[in-house]
């Protein structure tokens, strides 16, 4: 597939890659990891990290997924990638809940989640890693909610 598509799942809902880098717990090792990405021009628009005692996991989405790649791949650094569901909400106290109640309605299971760091569109945007995109994606848009794709997020 050509590198200016967008990753989308089977019904046209936008997904977006995320990142999981596997770093030393060792003080300033995120930070290396930023600095490389800034030096070419590319931000972290999201971020979860999970620590144990030798090590620790990034889980971080960019503005630009396929630069990061390949900047990955030269530098060597350690990475895995998955898909994410991103969403966008307008009002978090409410909308929290239904979008919870839609995926546990259609039997989607939530791995993990974090909000982005940047607020594109203005408002608030939910990173969610499910068992089934596909199904996650038809739900949610079903429901009214607003997907993101890449697109909206990179700068």
């Amino acid at each position: 597939m050509p590198a200016d598509l967008q990753t989308t799942s089977k019904i046209d809902g936008p997904l977006v890659k995320q990142f999981s880098i596997f770093l030393p717990n060792k003080v300033g090792a995120m930070l290396d990891v930023v600095k490389l990405l800034h030096t070419h021009s590319t931000h972290v628009v999201a971020l979860s990290i999970s620590e144990s005692t030798d090590s620790a996991i990034a889980r971080i989405i960019v503005s630009d997924p396929e630069q990061v790649e390949e900047l990955f791949r030269q530098h060597n650094v350690p990475f895995g990638v998955c898909q994410m569901v991103v969403v966008e909400l307008r009002e978090v106290a409410t909308q929290l809940a239904k979008l919870l109640a839609a995926l546990l309605m259609a039997e989607v299971n939530v791995h993990f989640t974090y909000p982005l760091l940047t607020h594109p569109r203005g408002f608030a945007a939910l990173a969610l890693n499910v068992d089934d995109t596909d199904c996650a994606s038809s739900v949610l848009l079903g429901e009214g909610f607003k997907l993101l794709s890449q697109a909206d997020i990179s700068r």
